[in-house]
């Protein structure tokens, strides 16, 4: 019984580790795209920087695809365990009495949320690993300028495009409502600060989303 509750803590425990460190990739990712709405060369110098960076490419990159791996694996496989932990009881448990409706339906917002990386990996990281590893263009140019800012006002001219961007940031929104503090609690935390991170987290999953949909927004208005 001790091995099957240590096996689950350390299972708790991995799943928020890997939350935070996707958390804190979401946030750096943010700051450099938010660039594009007020800089252009700003943005291009700073994607260059991480574009061209060996240690960004080759060791950041890994553990970061790693990682979104292995935070929806682990997912997975802890939504089936509770699922058979609680067979029967959990058909008849009073969801709505108990828990949060978002809390509820974590695995279909993390589901939206990995159809959208997908679709971000197609729209961006693929073309940046065929333009550097097939063509073997790791000088971010074209026609004599940094390609960054273009490449990215480009993606968000289609209307649907917006739209998709838009609603996968909706479904990460409600995705960390309960994720941010569910990852605090695995940690054990519960203290003098738990108040002030759980309100923290409040207005990350709101404002981080959010403003990730302004940009899409912003490029679409302003794309010429």
């Amino acid at each position: 019984m001790s091995g099957l509750l240590s096996s689950s803590i350390a299972r708790k425990v991995s799943m928020a580790l890997s939350a935070f460190f996707l958390m804190f990739f979401l946030l750096q990712h943010f700051a450099i795209n938010i660039t594009s709405v007020f800089s252009e060369s700003a943005f291009n110098e700073i994607s260059q920087f991480m574009g061209a960076n060996p240690a960004v490419q080759f060791v950041l990159q890994p553990i970061l695809i790693f990682g979104v791996v292995f935070h929806f694996v682990m997912g997975f496989i802890l939504e089936i365990k509770n699922k058979k932990a609680q067979g029967v009881k959990y058909a008849m448990n009073n969801g709505n009495a108990n828990s949060t409706w978002v809390s509820r339906n974590m695995i279909y917002s993390g589901l939206a949320i990995l159809i959208f990386i997908i679709i971000h990996f197609i729209d961006f990281w693929f073309p940046e690993i065929n333009t550097k590893f097939i063509q073997g263009d790791w000088s971010g140019m074209h026609n004599g300028e940094l390609r960054f800012y273009h490449e990215l006002q480009e993606k968000f001219v289609p209307l649907w495009r917006v739209a998709l961007y838009s609603i996968a940031f909706v479904f990460l929104s409600l995705h960390l409502l309960h994720g941010f503090n569910s990852a605090f609690q695995s940690m054990g935390a519960n203290n003098k600060y738990t108040n002030g991170l759980k309100t923290f987290g409040k207005w990350y999953a709101i404002l981080i989303p959010a403003g990730f949909i302004f940009i899409a927004i912003f490029h679409h208005l302003t794309h010429s």
